[in-house]
């Protein structure tokens, strides 16, 4: 169930253990967070929520410097809900909230919810106006409105913490190895498949265009990708880079070729899983030699994936 505003959770009569986070990327700092405060949750007869933002608070307070995304919101919800999670509290990030003073946010989330029993928070967590409150805030108001906090050390690999920035450094720079390390799985991207121009269906290698929700797309390339749709997934071959065959001015765009589907995905959600990285983008000097390459990577991305 996804919980829209705080005052929903006055209807929730179970004593209440809330995970507070972004979560973009969802990786395995956020992960443990999110499996302690279920584990909590279960041991001690309570409700588990998973309280988290939209949009990315970035994007409030400095939207001209505002990070490209590792998972939309959809996104997001969907990994929150993989790792069992199934209430969610999706607070809209607005100017309203972003002015509210971090004790005042805490009392109102206490008030509306009075079995509130535990708060789980990470390491580095910062909330309210400013960013003016911290764990050594939280465990004060603890006292005060009868919560405990549970704080999650950093998850380290490689000697240094997991953070959604440097997995967006890790994606920028191609090295989607250290990516899945961090995050616990391949990265992937997700968007809804739009119509294009149709010129890789008459070239007879029919592609999906995908609409990202401001998610990252790693450096432009050819991919041998799997593609999940509607709970299934296909093998593909991957674009991302501006079609400079065709001499046309474009933005960067995505386009999957499924190696085994047929049928329509326009207005379909589709997620994109980066499996290898098979060669860079090039200009051909006519379309009919772009042809024979996409058939060498479509050849290329099947025997990589089996």
């Amino acid at each position: 169930m996804i919980f829209r505003s705080i005052s929903e959770l006055k209807i929730i009569a179970a004593p209440l253990v809330i995970a507070v986070g972004v979560f973009d990327g969802v990786h395995l700092g956020h992960q443990a967070l999110i499996r302690r405060a279920l584990e909590n949750a279960q041991c001690g007869g309570a409700l588990c929520i998973i309280l988290t933002f939209d949009p990315h608070p970035a994007q409030l307070l400095h939207p001209t410097s505002a990070p490209r995304l590792l998972t939309s919101t959809t996104h997001k919800i969907r990994l929150i809900q993989q790792l069992g999670a199934e209430h969610i509290l999706l607070l809209s990030f607005n100017a309203e909230l972003a002015a509210l003073p971090a004790a005042e946010f805490i009392h109102l989330l206490s008030s509306h919810a009075p079995s509130l029993r535990e708060i789980c928070v990470g390491y580095n967590w910062a909330f309210g106006r400013r960013r003016e409150g911290n764990t050594l805030l939280l465990r004060q108001l603890s006292t005060k409105f009868g919560f405990r906090v549970t704080e999650i050390d950093a998850v380290k690999i490689d000697g240094g913490a997991i953070s959604s920035t440097r997995i967006r450094d890790c994606i920028r720079s191609g090295d989607l190895h250290s990516a899945a390390k961090f995050l616990g799985r391949k990265y992937t991207v997700f968007g809804t498949v739009v119509r294009g121009e149709g010129r890789g269906h008459s070239m007879g290698f029919p592609t999906a265009n995908l609409a990202v929700h401001n998610e990252l797309f790693p450096p432009d390339g050819v991919y041998a990708v799997y593609t999940k749709i509607d709970g299934i997934v296909f093998p593909g071959v991957t674009n991302i880079g501006t079609r400079p065959t065709f001499s046309l001015p474009s933005q960067q765009t995505l386009e999957v070729h499924l190696l085994d589907y047929s049928g329509s995905l326009y207005g379909k959600d589709i997620e994109v899983c980066f499996e290898a990285y098979l060669r860079k983008e090039h200009k051909f000097p006519n379309p009919q030699l772009l042809r024979t390459q996409i058939e060498k990577d479509a050849n290329v991305a099947r025997a990589v994936l089996r």
